[in-house]
């Protein structure tokens, strides 16, 4: 996927005084090509198609001015220090940021950590909750002896803990480099393995095999649009040289029946049972499913066989006892859960295990006691088990919040579930309250871990979230949440951002942003809003914004904008919109379509140029997502959302601040440059159209804490900016 919450681009810089008032460099104007091309009877014109070419010179140039000018006219905003410095004391006021928690037996746990001085999470393991931290893998010191920043993007511990493997990128790449440690002794175990980036290693219950997903290695003449197909997943021995790997699923493995396109993915079930391999069509969310007896797998020669095709709609599986639970929509918008014995002749006749309720299903996980289930009221997460005992019966576990987590457990034991253990590990947030991580129990109580400190304001009093349903242009209902300070009043002079993503059938559930009370400082409220192409009600509400309906998501979008103003919380020229990634089309499109109801706009690592987008290597596996122009459906449904292709000249275009990090594997940067120089030749506001790169970054995976905390400080400060808010106008 190219989803994007909260990018993370900026480097850190100090803005003084002087800064404020020194020259602003020009950008020069981009010079127009004429490159034009004709789709079904259709001329579509490019005329910055000269800076797709990132590593020419002239591009070069073009992207140095346009970042120094959009650094310097940033840096010029009086009240942007200030706010720099405010996020920075509410995120550093908590002692550490804990994610991606793993419970092993032996009662250990494997997290990452960011402390209140770090710039990056780093690696932990933890003997029993109380006891002393041990570090593992420590991306600062990293960044330190190589000079550029790294991430750990994935990791996964074998049974009993005694080795794990992670993945590890430089500079906001994602191009994860595979190692294997010895938890005990810190040592690396044999050779790093490149080519990793999928991040999938699944571990044999004894840990004497892995399986790994490796991307094929592109030779010189292969086209980008290579860099994800024909990928395979091979089984290892941990240690031996990647050359030993044999590939056990992918294309060209006997039983295999999966396209070049297809990514593949396995993993060991944990009883030693099976191996599952998976097939992902690029960003489709329905997968396909094949098994084969583990020990076949282990010796080299897997016996694969189907039993879930894309066409049984399958969105999610676990596993326990011989059988696979599968989450499907197929004649469930909602989706329901289904019982699937491996052990029986005909598998493939699932049996409904908890039917579809008003409540949209949204994950499973097994564990040792109960299969749990995670459903959606609204944006609001509930959590219900049901025992593996066969008339077992489906109860609800209260949990201590009204708001969001995820069922993310897989075979390996990575995630809250894990089939060998009870009960499960849940992170748990809301519009107000900052993350915490629960253990809930096999008899259902849930307590606090205490792996997760609580800061001072992660708590905060007198925030309060504002749930309405807003009528779209067709008469559909739009959810949005409306964050903001108990007593704001109504008077239509509010500062506003308007967020959204609406892609992939993604949820916008109620997440907590400690950053986010620095905009409600300055008297601003924060709304986020689940168009159509969001999963908010399942499946037609998805399918509702998908590529031809697509145009449904950004009028939905603007019909909340509207309520905004209408509803006088705030006013055209008081609100901004923002969104990131695939949220690029929302906001994009909502610009072109309505210019005249938005102060700012800010789109982040933002997908652009739909027309192009499947020519970069990560374009092809987006097709399931937003069609492609090899077809005349799909041409006219990617020229409709295309953003670039939408900019007229002449129009008076609001102030638009588009970010990027130039190692973006996910959007190619030339989507946001090719749109911000189309946007400076046509806009005829005077208002500013700025380019914000960032040549350590890339899709925000990865970024460094400094560069997260700067880059809201200049989103907040450039829309306060253009909203003319005192404090925030810079000396002419």
């Amino acid at each position: 996927m190219i989803r994007l919450l909260t990018a993370t681009l900026l480097v850190a810089s100090a803005v003084s005084a002087s800064a404020q008032t020194s020259p602003v460099p020009p950008v020069p104007a981009a010079s127009v090509g004429n490159v034009v091309e004709t789709y079904f009877g259709t001329e579509v014109r490019d005329p910055y198609r000269w800076l797709e070419d990132t590593k020419s010179a002239q591009s070069q140039a073009w992207m140095k001015a346009a970042a120094d000018n959009a650094m310097a006219t940033l840096a010029r905003i009086p009240g942007r220090q200030a706010m720099f410095e405010r996020i920075a004391r509410y995120d550093g006021a908590v002692s550490a940021r804990v994610e991606q928690v793993v419970r092993e037996s032996g009662d250990r746990w494997f997290f990452e950590r960011r402390g209140a001085s770090d710039n990056q999470f780093k690696l932990w393991v933890r003997q029993g909750l109380a006891g002393k931290d041990r570090l593992l893998v420590d991306p600062d010191a990293i960044e330190k002896r190589t000079g550029k920043p790294h991430a750990v993007n994935f990791f996964t511990v074998a049974p009993g803990g005694g080795r794990l493997a992670y993945g590890l990128s430089a500079q906001g790449s994602e191009a994860a480099v595979l190692h294997l440690l010895d938890t005990k002794t810190r040592r690396a175990i044999g050779q790093p393995i490149d080519r990793a980036d999928m991040g999938n290693v699944s571990w044999s219950p004894d840990g004497r095999w892995m399986l790994f997903t490796r991307l094929q290695e592109l030779k010189p003449g292969m086209p980008d649009t290579e860099k994800y197909q024909k990928a395979q997943t091979l089984l290892l021995a941990p240690g031996a040289d990647v050359a030993r790997a044999v590939p056990v699923f992918g294309v060209g493995v006997a039983g295999v029946d999966i396209g070049p396109a297809e990514l593949p993915f396995a993993s060991f079930s944990h009883d030693g049972h099976w191996a599952f391999g998976f097939a992902i069509n690029g960003t489709q969310r329905e997968i396909g499913l094949f098994v084969s007896p583990a020990k076949a797998v282990r010796n080299g020669k897997p016996q694969w066989r189907r039993v879930v095709r894309a066409a049984d709609e399958v969105t999610g599986v676990a596993y326990m006892n011989d059988t696979l639970y599968l989450v499907s929509h197929k004649g469930a918008p909602r989706s329901q859960v289904l019982q699937l014995d491996l052990q029986a002749r005909d598998i493939a006749q699932p049996r409904v295990l908890v039917a579809q309720s008003e409540r949209v299903v949204t994950g499973i996980a097994a564990a040792a006691d109960a299969l749990y289930i995670e459903t959606r009221d609204g944006n609001v997460k509930r959590l219900f088990k049901r025992a593996h005992a066969p008339a077992a019966a489906v109860s609800e576990v209260k949990l201590p919040l009204e708001g969001s987590f995820q069922l993310n457990g897989d075979e390996g034991g990575n995630g809250a579930a894990d089939p060998r253990l009870p009960g499960l590990v849940l992170t748990l947030e809301g519009w107000n309250r900052a993350r915490q991580i629960y253990l809930v129990g096999a008899d259902g109580q849930v307590r606090n871990s205490g792996l997760q400190p609580q800061g001072p304001f992660d708590a905060p009093e007198g925030i309060e979230a504002t749930e309405v349903k807003v009528k779209s242009h067709d008469g559909a209902m739009v959810p949005m949440s409306v964050i903001h300070k108990k007593g704001t009043p109504l008077d239509g002079r509010n500062p506003t951002i308007l967020y959204g993503y609406a892609s992939y059938g993604i949820t916008e559930e109620p997440f907590y942003s400690v950053s986010r009370l620095a905009w409600l400082d300055a008297g601003g409220v924060y709304a986020v809003a689940n168009p159509r192409g969001s999963g908010v009600y399942g499946q037609d509400w998805y399918k509702g914004g998908f590529q031809a309906t697509k145009p449904n998501t950004w009028k939905d979008f603007i019909a909340c904008a509207e309520w905004l103003v209408a509803q006088k919380w705030t006013s055209a020229d008081r609100l901004g919109i923002l969104g990131g990634s695939a949220g690029g089309i929302l906001v994009g499109r909502a610009m072109t379509e309505r210019p005249d109801l938005f102060a700012a706009v800010v789109p982040v690592v933002g997908a652009l140029d739909s027309i192009r987008f499947e020519t970069s290597a990560n374009g092809v596996p987006n097709i399931p997502e937003f069609g492609s122009s090899a077809t005349e459906a799909g041409f006219r449904a990617l020229l409709a959302m295309s953003t670039y292709h939408h900019i007229v000249d002449g129009t008076r275009y609001p102030a638009v601040m588009l970010m990027h990090g130039v190692n973006d594997p996910r959007v190619e940067v030339w989507e946001s440059t090719k749109t911000a120089a189309r946007l400076m030749a046509a806009t005829r506001s005077g208002k500013p159209i700025l380019m914000r790169l960032d040549f350590d970054a890339g899709h925000g995976v990865g970024s460094t804490k400094q560069q997260q905390l700067q880059e809201r400080a200049d989103v907040f400060a450039f829309f306060l900016w253009q909203m003319g808010i005192a404090g925030y106008q810079p000396t002419p």
